[in-house]
């Protein structure tokens, strides 16, 4: 699967495992870059299985969330133009190859929310 990241800080979070290790503990670290390797072998996010992988609320239809460590999760959306939808429209998630990484973190402490 294609992975892109939303700015910069999540790139370099990504791709610099000591960054990585004070941000996220050394066991938050291990799992994101295991769970990077994981979004890289899948063609799409049905093929996630570590991590708890599962669809974000209020938002399911858009954000999609796998489990790190500690309460901190890695979140992302599709990259793609249009967007794939089921039925119901919402996100049809067995037709995403392409993600964009919009969070990392534990979003339920208030000094991470998203805005």
């Amino acid at each position: 699967m294609e992975i892109n990241f939303k700015n910069k800080k999540l790139r370099e979070l990504c791709e610099n495992r000591k960054k990585a290790e004070t941000e996220l503990g050394s066991d938050g670290a291990r799992k994101l870059r295991t769970r990077l390797s994981d979004l890289e072998a899948a063609t799409h996010v049905h093929e996630l299985t570590a991590g708890r992988p599962h669809p974000l609320e209020p938002n399911s239809s858009r954000e999609f969330s796998v489990d790190l460590s500690d309460g901190k999760r890695l979140v992302f959306e599709p990259n793609h133009e249009p967007i794939p939808l089921n039925e119901h429209e919402n996100t049809d998630w067995a037709k995403v190859t392409a993600v964009t990484i919009v969070f990392i973190g534990d979003y339920h402490k208030p000094k991470q929310k998203r805005k």
